[in-house]
């Protein structure tokens, strides 16, 4: 083990860097989306006289699993370096899971203000000041940066701004931004590179130079109609956020429903709650061509699922129908790194690549497109550096889509559990028979849970309401720690909470549903049982 040096931390230059960064972002997002196979290749020319550094643990990318593992390692006395093309900290805290929280949250206070007369205010015209809600939100990220900077400095970590690829096993090679190259080699080598948005091959779909999460979440005025193409979760939540700040929104999806994998009455209350807000939906649709530029005048030639055709226009359209894994151009294979069929680093259930002593966390390996699995990807790496034994396999994965109401989820579906024969008891109550929610007037949406038939042990739990991330957790705690449903059911919970609501959720009566067809196990279908 090599011992850590405290780097000097200069905050205002790092800053000042990054913001130079930002006038290029589109373009630079653009250009990795339209690159070729050539410009992809790393360069084989490198600073073969360089000697390299020696690190404990050198990290290509500084997303917040990297984040988290440079300070941890770090803080254990052993030399370690982040290297981070622009972002310090990452995407989330800079471009995503934060900011887009942030402005979600902007747009709830204006959807608030419309509906000021439920409440006994009277209403009163007003605009939307896109500029006060982007710096809003830059303040909070400014925040975050300080934040993130101090822990660098405080832990003794190095943060490297700058582009870094391989150049040989376990050796790394930075451009930073003056040019000035470096190498560093580590005794582990993390990849920690993320994903960045996929275009899809659409005629004049890169013509029309269209918003990514990105340019969104930096717009200094509200959108006269945006198109927004993709109903996963940056599509959606997008979508209902500029339809609050005034926007007319039309939300294009290729499946028959949003959020199609999950279960029908969660799609058919996202589905209701967006019409009702006024949000229009083209469901089954096939986008054919693109004409015009975001910012000024779209069109959009879709195909309907009956094969009829129509078309759509709006001023600004957003792209959100996927990610890519950034690999190319990082010089993977020249240290030994393989990758899957489909772009990402191939790892094992420990996250170590193909090549010894290179690991790869977050999205980048594959794992499920979440910060907090990529921190779990980095326990499971720290674990297998430090002579642990934690692995990805069988790992608990929540998740939430931050729409208003929110819908949150911790283990099986419905459709999970019969597609893999799974009895179960189902608990489900309205949003309305919680009484927090009828104080706030947030009454739209449903919790329920799946539990075992022979057991009270929980298989999974859905909240689609308000607070439901924050009540799915609760119930996650209980899981993990092996309680039974009837500990969260029976425990004196503060009166009134929304987390309260699983007390009537797991007294009321529940249905059971048993495997159908040929399992010679299955009985009627679903009835009523006693709890």
């Amino acid at each position: 083990m090599g011992l850590s040096r405290r780097i000097p931390c200069d905050a205002n230059r790092l800053r000042a860097e990054c913001a130079d960064l930002d006038e290029d972002e589109r373009e630079n997002a653009r250009k990795e989306n339209n690159m070729s196979a050539k410009q992809n290749a790393p360069s084989t020319q490198s600073s073969s006289k360089m000697k390299p550094e020696e690190y404990d643990v050198v990290i290509l990318g500084g997303g917040t699993g990297g984040t988290v593992a440079a300070w941890t390692f770090a803080g254990e006395d052993r030399r370690v370096a982040v290297i981070e093309r622009k972002y310090i900290g990452g995407s989330c805290p800079n471009i995503a899971c934060l900011p887009s929280k942030n402005v979600i949250h902007s747009a709830k206070v204006a959807w608030y203000v419309r509906k000021s007369e439920e409440f006994g205010i009277p209403r009163r015209d007003f605009t939307i000041d896109m500029r006060a809600v982007r710096e809003r939100k830059r303040r909070m990220v400014s925040g975050w940066n300080n934040v993130y900077l101090e822990n660098f400095k405080r832990t003794g970590a190095e943060f490297i701004l700058g582009s870094g690829r391989f150049i040989g096993p376990k050796t790394v090679e930075v451009t930073m931004s003056h040019g000035t190259k470096r190498q560093l080699r580590g005794t582990n080598v993390i990849v920690n590179t993320g994903t960045h948005a996929s275009f899809e091959p659409i005629r004049g779909l890169a013509d029309a130079q269209p918003l990514t999460h990105i340019e969104a979440l930096e717009l200094d005025q509200v959108p006269e109609h945006l198109l927004v193409i993709g109903g996963g979760y940056i599509g959606s939540e997008m979508a209902q956020a500029f339809r609050r700040f005034g926007s007319k929104v039309t939300l294009i999806d290729r499946n028959e429903r949003l959020m199609y994998r999950e279960d029908d009455d969660v799609t058919e209350t996202l589905q209701s709650v967006f019409e009702e807000e006024g949000i229009e939906l083209v469901l089954k649709g096939r986008i054919k061509e693109l004409s015009g530029k975001s910012g000024e005048s779209v069109r959009i030639v879709v195909e309907s699922g009956d094969g009829l055709t129509k078309t759509l226009e709006g001023s600004h359209v957003l792209v959100a129908s996927g990610r890519t894994p950034n690999t190319q151009g990082i010089g993977l294979e020249l240290a030994g790194v393989e990758l899957t069929d489909r772009g990402y680093i191939k790892v094992n259930e420990r996250l170590e690549t193909t090549a010894p002593g290179v690991w790869a966390i977050g999205e980048v390996a594959g794992s499920p497109q979440f910060t907090h699995i990529s921190v779990d990807d980095f326990r499971v790496v720290h674990a297998s550096i430090t002579g642990g034994k934690r692995v990805t396999t069988g790992r608990q994965v929540p998740f939430c889509l931050f729409t208003d109401p929110e819908f949150a989820r911790i283990g099986l579906s419905e459709k999970e559990a019969k597609a893999q024969g799974i009895a179960y008891r189902l608990f489900k109550i309205p949003m309305e028979a919680v009484m927090r929610a009828t104080t706030l007037s947030e009454t739209r949406g449903f919790l329920k849970a799946l539990i075992e038939v022979d057991s009270d042990r929980i298989l999974g739990f859905t909240a689609f309401g308000v607070g439901a991330a924050e009540i799915m957790t609760s119930v996650q705690i209980a899981r993990n720690a092996g309680l039974p449903y009837t500990t969260l059911r029976d425990t004196i919970l503060t009166h009134p909470t929304l987390v309260e609501g699983l007390i009537p959720l797991f007294s009321s009566a529940a249905t059971l549903s048993e495997p159908t067809g040929g399992d010679k196990r299955a009985r009627p279908k679903q009835k009523t049982v006693s709890r």
